[in-house]
C-alpha cells in the first residue's frame, strides 16, 4: 500500500483503488476515488471541499492584527462617552442574556454533534482556527437573510434559515467565521446592546415597558455611537471569515450572494469585482459619493455587501491579510 504526504497539514493514503484524504480543515479521514481533486469531492464530516492544500489554525491570533482602523476609531469614539461601560452593564442586568438564550431555545433549532452535524463541525473550524470557545449555535427560520451573535458571558450565534439555504458549504464556513471573529475581537458586549437598540425601534417591542427603561438607561448619543460602531465592527469580522476560509473570493462570493439573492447564481463573479473596486474608487475620489454613501448607510446595521468586498480586497492586496498569516 503506498502512501505520500502532501505540503502542510494535507494527508493523502492509496487503498487498493481509492484514497484517503484527510479533511484540511477538519482532519476527517475519508475515502474517495483517486480523482477526486476533478470530482470536487467534499468531507463527509464539515462538507467541505477536501483539498491537500494546507489550511492554517492560529495559536495566539491576537485581535488588534485584523482589526478595521474604522472599526477601532468608531469604538474609541464610543469608549469615550461618560458612563458608557455602566450604563450598558445596567441595560443587560435589566434585560438578562438569559432571555436571548430563552427565545431561541423555545424558537430556533439548536445545532449539536448529532443535529445538523456538518454545521456544528464548520463552528467547531472557525472556533480552533481563531481560538475560540465553542458558543452555541442555532437556526431560525427567518426569511432575513442574516446571521448575528448575541450574550455576553455566553455568546450564542443564529443563523437565519434563508441564509443557509443561499450558500454553499465554503460561504457557509464564512458566515460562521464572522459571527465566531465577533466573539474573538470581544465585541459581544456592545454588539448586544445594538442589537437591543434596533429590536426596541420595532413596533412590537416599542409599545413594551422595557423600551422606556432602555431609553432611559441608554442617551440617544450613547444609542447613536452604539450603532455607528456595529457597523464598522462588521468590517473587521469579515476579515476574522478570511483568516478562517483563507480565499478572498469565498468572502466575495458570499457577499455576491448578499448583494444580488436568489439571482446571483447568474452574475458574473469578476464583473462584480470590478464594481467594487470601481464603488470604492468613486467613494474616494468623488466627495458627493462619499457624502451619499455615508449618509444612507449610516440607516443600515450592515455596511453596503459591494463596499465590503472593496474592503477585502484592499486588505489583500495591501499585503496586511498576508502579514497577519505570516506572523502566526
Amino acid at each position: 500500500m503506498a502512501k505520500k504526504k502532501s505540503e502542510g497539514d494535507g494527508e493523502t493514503i492509496a487503498v487498493n483503488k481509492g484514497l484517503f484524504v484527510r479533511c484540511r480543515y477538519c482532519g476527517q479521514k475519508n475515502t474517495v476515488k483517486a480523482e477526486y481533486k476533478n470530482n470536487s469531492a467534499n468531507c463527509g464530516k464539515c462538507k467541505l471541499p477536501l483539498s491537500n492544500e494546507p489550511h492554517k489554525k492560529f495559536a495566539d491570533l491576537r485581535k488588534h492584527e485584523y482589526i478595521h482602523p474604522s472599526d477601532s476609531k468608531a469604538l474609541a469614539a464610543l469608549k469615550a462617552i461618560p458612563g458608557i461601560d455602566s450604563a450598558l452593564k445596567k441595560l443587560l442586568s435589566v434585560t438578562g442574556e438569559s432571555a436571548i438564550r430563552v427565545t431561541f431555545m423555545a424558537s430556533a433549532v439548536k445545532v449539536t454533534p448529532k443535529q445538523c452535524p456538518d454545521l456544528y463541525a464548520k463552528l467547531q473550524i472557525a472556533c480552533t482556527t481563531l481560538g475560540v470557545d465553542m458558543p452555541d449555535l442555532f437556526i431560525q427560520q427567518n426569511p432575513v437573510v442574516n446571521a448575528f451573535t448575541g450574550g455576553v458571558e455566553h455568546p450564542i450565534i443564529v443563523l437565519h434559515s434563508s441564509l443557509i439555504e443561499r450558500l454553499n458549504e465554503e460561504e457557509t464556513l464564512a458566515v460562521l467565521a464572522h459571527e465566531v471573529g465577533h466573539i474573538h475581537a470581544e465585541h459581544v458586549l456592545y454588539l448586544t446592546a445594538a442589537q437591543l437598540i434596533l429590536a426596541v425601534a420595532t413596533i412590537p417591542l416599542a409599545s413594551l415597558p422595557v423600551a422606556v427603561i432602555f431609553k432611559e438607561i441608554l442617551t440617544a448619543t450613547m444609542r447613536g455611537a452604539l450603532l455607528a460602531w456595529m457597523r464598522r465592527a462588521e468590517l473587521s469580522c469579515d476579515r476574522a471569515a478570511l483568516l478562517v476560509v483563507q480565499d478572498p473570493h469565498v468572502v466575495g462570493r458570499t457577499m455576491m450572494k448578499l448583494a444580488g439573492g436568489t439571482f446571483a447564481s447568474k452574475i458574473d463573479y469578476d464583473l462584480f469585482l470590478e464594481q467594487a473596486r470601481e464603488f470604492q474608487k468613486n467613494y474616494d475620489e468623488n466627495k458627493l459619493d462619499k457624502f451619499w454613501a455615508d449618509i444612507i448607510n449610516a440607516g443600515l446595521s450592515h455596511p453596503f455587501p459591494i463596499w465590503r468586498v472593496s474592503e477585502i480586497l484592499k486588505w489583500v492586496e495591501s499585503g496586511d491579510y498576508e502579514k497577519v498569516l505570516a506572523n502566526n
